[in-house]
């Protein structure tokens, strides 16, 4: 089986689908992803629903499960199923304990979800999937791992059944991973063109995507203003703006001096709205795409010694701006979460040094009371 990406014949919209061992699409998986497309999901949602669901049925095809009469215990054999390696869910080798697992917990619960949604579409057309997934709790009812946030409007359903996971495994939130000052200086310092620089400035000054910084025309940049907006566009390049909402974020100064060299100095005459163009690759003047960008990345990180991602750099400026004193409400729209619950979630850790800092300024370590 295997992930196959497709293009739209009238609109030429990018979309995704799961091909069996005879190169045919798989039926239900098909369907169900093509409702994702029609309801405009992102492509990248799709993607990623399309390879869980690709799991889900080499799972069902290795045990010759019919995916219409699957039983929970059918699922919690999915979940061991997807800790094995590879070659251990063939039978090729035997895992043993002390063996990291192949797929962490949190992957596992990503893949459940996509499963759970999948069930509940085709329960809607009459396969007896509701259930499997998904049970009605009493109101009221508590794990011993929730807490005791209460939703939006909690006072108008809390007397309603309230959906819960039959099967979801324990993990903690990842933490997100962010660059010190001296390797974000390191990166930009070892880019060898300005668009590069300026790519990674923007990253990091403006904490936006990698898919909204491909996304941006020249008119988003406004210098005399300091500012970026963000605006939902179909792009050449198929990026998209997450969430499909519009926003404007305050810049630096040398921000948009980096601005006006990388335009004077590379950018030139170029007859091109996008920001971000190919000017020494093919086709010139092109919008930069989602490969080209980690092909420059892989080069960065050889050139530099320093791991990362595009979207480090969106954490980094999140967690600097948090431990400034900036306000999780002021970050939250600088961001672009829909919910305050998602930045929290995010960027609610709390390191040792942060901790120390926070002590130091309300001078619990100077003011003792009494003496050791």
């Amino acid at each position: 089986m295997k992930v196959q990406r497709v293009l739209m014949p009238s609109s030429q919209a990018e979309s995704w689908t799961v091909l069996g061992d005879d190169l045919s699409p798989i039926d239900p998986v098909e369907r169900f992803l093509a409702y994702l497309a029609s309801i405009e999901r992102s492509p990248n949602t799709v993607k990623a629903y399309a390879h869980d669901l690709k799991d889900w049925f080499a799972f069902l095809s290795s045990r010759s499960l019919d995916w219409r009469l699957v039983t929970l215990e059918d699922v919690a054999g999915y979940v061991a199923w997807l800790r094995l390696s590879p070659a251990a869910r063939d039978g090729q080798v035997l895992m043993l304990p002390l063996v990291k697992h192949h797929c962490s917990a949190s992957s596992v619960n990503r893949k459940l979800a996509a499963l759970t949604s999948f069930c509940e579409f085709h329960a809607r057309h009459g396969v007896p999937l509701s259930g499997l997934l998904v049970t009605m709790a009493p109101a009221g009812w508590r794990s011993h791992t929730s807490t005791s946030f209460k939703p939006f409007l909690h006072h108008i359903t809390k007397n309603n059944d309230q959906r819960r996971r039959t099967i979801k495994l324990s993990s903690s939130p990842p933490q997100p991973r962010i660059l010190t000052v001296t390797e974000a200086q390191a990166i930009l310092d070892a880019c060898e063109h300005l668009r590069d620089r300026f790519l990674f400035a923007l990253l990091l000054d403006t904490g936006v995507r990698i898919g909204e910084a491909l996304g941006l025309r020249h008119e988003d940049l406004a210098i005399a203003e300091r500012a970026v907006a963000i605006v939902p566009r179909d792009n050449e390049n198929r990026v998209r703006v997450k969430g499909g909402r519009s926003r404007v974020i305050p810049a630096s100064a040398e921000l948009m001096r980096l601005y006006a060299d990388y335009l004077n100095d590379e950018y030139g005459a170029l007859d091109s709205d996008y920001v971000f163009v190919n000017l020494w690759g093919r086709p010139r003047g092109h919008p930069l795409t989602y490969p080209a960008v980690y092909d420059l990345v892989g080069r960065l990180r050889r050139r530099t010694g320093v791991f990362f991602g595009p979207h480090w750099f969106r954490h980094t400026y999140a967690t600097w701006l948090l431990r400034r004193g900036a306000g999780v409400e002021n970050v939250k729209e600088l961001l672009g979460h829909a919910s305050i619950t998602t930045t929290m979630d995010t960027y609610g850790h709390l390191t040792v040094e942060d901790a120390r800092a926070s002590l130091q300024t309300a001078g619990w370590f100077t003011g003792q009371e009494v003496r050791w």
